[in-house]
């Protein structure tokens, strides 16, 4: 007797049963960065500050 072979949905439903749903549907570029939380966004603003050359001024 032959096992018929696992479907994809099957496959994923498996995996999510033994580690969970490790990964988000979609990357944080994917996302609304409205949507972000505040935290997320003034690291961002922080970072995006820091790159601005100096001969630019702030």
């Amino acid at each position: 007797m032959s096992e018929r072979p696992e479907t994809d949905w099957e496959r994923r439903k498996r995996l999510a049963e033994v580690f969970g749903d490790a990964l988000p549907e979609t990357t944080r570029d994917e996302r609304d960065p409205e949507t972000a939380p505040a935290a997320d966004r003034s690291a961002q603003e922080k970072w995006l500050q820091e790159q601005v050359p100096p001969h630019h001024g702030s």
